[in-house]
């Protein structure tokens, strides 16, 4: 009984994953809405964001996933939250740091489909270049891609100017690194300042001959300060699978 009980739960499953892969759309055909997801708040990407309304003592910091799950609150007079609602905006400040695996082909995938959907009319060679940047192979590097976004001007502001400055990135070794679940750690190798895929923090792909990253590794943790904010964002490797392969 037990043994037909397992088989049961291991069919389901493998139906589930099959609907699931099926369902999943190309990227070619993703809409604005697939792509920002993919880019800000999926397996290889997180937004951490600092709300500060006026009068507080501090920023509040949140996540995509808590920013969704305040946006799917339901309240009985619609009317009253969107006045509350827009009220908070026009007095709240706030800096978003989306932090994803520029090396990661998913990734890639997003910022190219992003700039088809906003350049239409780009001629067909040119989009026929672009798209040679999704299979480009990182060979021994992982990148990480930093972007900010906002209407605090007073944070975002300096913290451009010292994402601008590589110089005074590079040495902040001790401040940008990759950390396994065991707490094996890869510091910062080379950075490149913002263009539009934002930041670039490079990481050795490899340690003492073997890749940092396996099916195994249970998560990898992403920290970097950019001035007075940490960014610190966990990631699960097992969900960074992608067409059958460990993507990052």
């Amino acid at each position: 009984m037990k043994r037909i009980l397992l088989l049961c739960a291991a069919i389901v499953l493998f139906a589930a994953t099959a609907a699931a892969q099926k369902d999943q759309k190309p990227w070619t055909e993703w809409n604005e809405k697939d792509t920002m997801k993919m880019l800000t708040d999926s397996a290889w990407s997180q937004t951490q964001k600092e709300v500060a309304e006026s009068g507080s003592s501090g920023p509040a910091i949140t996540t995509a996933a808590e920013n969704r799950s305040s946006a799917n609150m339901v309240m009985n007079d619609k009317d009253k939250a969107s006045s509350q609602s827009g009220e908070s905006m026009g007095r709240a400040s706030f800096v978003q740091y989306s932090v994803a695996f520029l090396s990661a082909k998913p990734i890639r995938e997003g910022f190219i489909r992003l700039l088809e959907l906003k350049n239409p009319d780009t001629p067909a060679d040119k989009v026929t270049e672009r798209r040679g940047f999704v299979d480009r192979d990182f060979g021994d590097y992982i990148v990480v891609a930093l972007k900010l976004d906002g209407n605090d001007m007073k944070k975002i502001a300096p913290a451009r100017q010292l994402l601008n400055n590589a110089d005074a990135m590079k040495e902040a070794k001790d401040t940008a690194y990759l950390e396994r679940k065991d707490g094996k750690r890869v510091a910062l190798m080379d950075y490149r300042a913002p263009d539009m895929m934002g930041a670039k923090f490079i990481f050795p792909r490899s340690v003492d001959g073997k890749p940092f990253l396996d099916a195994n590794s249970g998560e990898v943790r992403v920290y970097i300060e950019v001035g007075k904010t940490k960014l610190n964002r966990r990631f699960k490797v097992a969900d960074m699978m992608y067409d059958g392969k460990l993507e990052y």
